[in-house]
């Protein structure tokens, strides 16, 4: 792996690797309740450090949702997440890292800030998603390492 930014923001998905339980809930709205999401999220390397294969398995209220992300370095230099769903669609979202260490994942239609505990042993994130010309809270994760 290079030691530029995109090499460094690389090294720094290392917190992530390993096995999580996930939960939350999606934010209640008009017509719209607020819905359980619980299930794991599984981060691991391929074999040469350049890609990290996300792979999430989460029950949306009674919906199965299954999701294939692999995260790496993009073509501008960027960090990318293309993600591929068991509904047969996919998706590409960049990521960055700040000096404190809280991710931003952000796409067209959905975007989200992920901070990890210092400890190492859990992450909370905050998604929004795309509501017109702005953003709306959409929904609400916690995770917690597996052993």
């Amino acid at each position: 792996m290079s030691t530029d930014a995109t090499g460094t923001a690389l090294a720094a998905l290392d917190v992530l690797v390993g096995r999580w339980t996930s939960s939350g809930r999606t934010v209640a709205r008009p017509g719209e309740p607020s819905i359980a999401i619980t299930g794991t999220d599984t981060y691991e390397w391929l074999p040469g450090g350049h890609f990290l294969v996300h792979r999430v398995d989460v029950r949306v209220g009674e919906e199965q949702v299954d999701v294939l992300e692999v995260i790496g370095r993009d073509e501008d230099g960027t960090i990318a997440m293309r993600s591929f769903d068991h509904r047969g669609d996919s998706a590409v979202m960049h990521a960055s890292v700040d000096a404190a260490g809280t991710w931003t994942f952000a796409g067209p239609a959905e975007r989200a800030q992920l901070v990890v505990a210092e400890d190492g042993r859990s992450m909370s994130a905050r998604w929004e998603r795309r509501a017109g010309n702005g953003w709306e809270h959409w929904m609400d994760m916690e995770f917690h390492r597996t052993a």
